[in-house]
């Protein structure tokens, strides 16, 4: 069995258990900052983490308000790149990270997780597609993909790279990029064929910019988790969080957050 299959059993026996844990008292745990639950964020990932006008928005940062209230902690965010989310953790400048976070094996090895959703990607090119990209296939070989440093995107994309290599076809340019954003703004301008994106940041985007991009193919990966992370061994934050969700899903604030950012079901974990 591969590792990537032994850590979603782990992921699934984990979700199964949440409607059996005990009353967890925010009062257990020791936060950085006492009544608060600072967490790190990488703001620059619609529809999750970005910003608007000035304030921090979307989904994960409404469920992590929701999630604060329900253990009685304020929330405090602590804005910084998604390279620097898991270092500050470990160094304990963070209680927990709150940004979309993919479950890999290798993260696994690093902290620990609290999943919430499950997504899948999309192919997304620019309106009228010159590429003539067809989807997460062969079609790519050869092109200039955009996807965010570090994300699991770029996994898919230097996958698919090899995929081509293997099949004697030319290489696909995997362009990192700092922020979603950033790839976007780069198949806008030609400068990269196509982006891979999260299903819901594809919906984000094909909304926003509505005849700018298009997406081609079928959904990819759809099972892949995005979890809170806990320090490695941090029981007594991980099972608070658990709880806080179980009391989410019970009061219909969770499905609620679904629906308001136009989430499809499929998202759903619990």
């Amino acid at each position: 069995m591969s590792s990537n299959s032994l850590l979603f059993r782990r992921v699934r026996t984990l979700m199964f258990a949440l409607t059996a844990l005990p009353l967890v008292s925010h009062a257990a745990v020791e936060t950085i900052a006492p009544g608060k639950l600072t967490y790190g964020t990488a703001a620059t990932f619609m529809p999750f983490e970005f910003v608007k006008e000035g304030k921090l928005t979307g989904f994960d940062i409404d469920l992590i308000n929701a999630l604060s209230k329900e253990i009685q902690l304020a929330p405090a965010p602590m804005p910084m790149e998604f390279k620097g989310l898991i270092p500050a953790l470990q160094g304990k400048r963070l209680d927990i990270i709150n940004s979309a976070m993919y479950v890999n094996p290798t993260r696994a090895a690093q902290v620990d997780f609290v999943p919430y959703l499950k997504i899948g990607s999309r192919v997304v090119v620019s309106k009228g597609n010159p590429a003539k990209i067809t989807g997460r296939d062969l079609s790519l070989c050869g092109k200039n993909i955009a996807v965010t440093l570090g994300g699991i995107e770029e996994s898919q994309a230097r996958a698919d790279n090899q995929r081509c290599l293997d099949a004697k076809k030319p290489a696909i340019n995997v362009m990192t990029f700092p922020a979603a954003t950033d790839s976007a703004v780069a198949v806008a301008q030609g400068r990269a064929d196509a982006e891979f994106l999260s299903t819901p940041g594809t919906v984000a985007l094909l909304t926003e910019k509505a005849g700018v991009f298009a997406a081609v193919g079928d959904e990819f990966e759809a099972d892949t988790h995005i979890a809170f992370a806990v320090r490695k061994g941090d029981t007594e934050t991980r099972a608070l969080l658990e709880k806080g969700l179980q009391g989410l899903v019970k009061n219909g604030t969770y499905k609620q957050l679904i629906e308001k950012w136009n989430f499809p079901d499929s998202v759903a974990l619990f």
